[in-house]
């Protein structure tokens, strides 16, 4: 009796996440080193539901990690306009997706550049962040301000910047209170509600 090979079939989630373009690998850093660009506000977390999770592992192992492939490489996450209703997929989902990666695709991983994380990510990050996340990751994790700090570390040509982080940015320097927390943005930050798929409570973070 001749063997067969299972088809590694794509489902529904993977190709909903595939075609969403929020997660793709963008050219190398100034170290050479390959960069993997995730746009939030282009997640379709809404539609995807609970199979988030579910879609994020089998995009990595599919899709990104092949197109890396030995190279050591760099996460750009860009946070610019994202809704915790429309395309966040959950602090969990995410911390399952970075912990099913093989060892050495972590040890790989050189820095997580966090783009417009604005003052409440910064601060459930320093509160949270060590607790949600192994060591490994936090200790890799780089806040990036304004699109022009990216810069040191990547060469403009090598990334493309989706409109929503480039008007994003041009909104934070024409109202730089924003990133204090002080002057409110027109959308609140993902990271402002108490339901963050984690037990603490975060009521003080709110937006105003």
């Amino acid at each position: 009796m001749v063997g067969t090979v299972a088809k590694d079939v794509t489902t529904e989630p993977e190709l909903l996440l595939e075609r969403s373009r929020a997660i793709t690998v963008h050219g190398s850093d100034k170290e050479g080193r390959a960069v993997v660009r995730i746009v939030g506000e282009y997640f379709p977390a809404r539609a995807l539901g609970g199979r988030a999770e579910e879609a994020l592992k089998a995009h990595l192992r599919k899709r990104v990690l092949p197109e890396v492939g030995e190279r050591e490489f760099v996460v750009v996450y860009m946070h610019s306009l994202v809704d915790r209703g429309d395309n966040f997929p959950g602090l969990g989902a995410i911390r399952a997706a970075y912990e099913c990666l093989p060892a050495a695709a972590k040890e790989r991983l050189r820095a997580v550049y966090f783009v417009h994380p604005g003052i409440q990510a910064r601060l459930f990050f320093a509160t949270f962040g060590r607790f949600l996340f192994s060591s490994g990751l936090y200790e890799k994790l780089r806040y990036m301000s304004r699109l022009e700090y990216l810069w040191a570390h990547i060469d403009k040509g090598e990334l493309e910047v989706p409109e929503c982080a480039r008007r994003h940015d041009d909104e934070l320097e024409r109202r730089p209170l924003m990133d204090y927390g002080i002057e409110a943005a027109d959308r609140c930050s993902v990271f402002d509600a108490a339901s963050m798929d984690t037990s603490a409570s975060l009521r003080s973070l709110r937006c105003s």
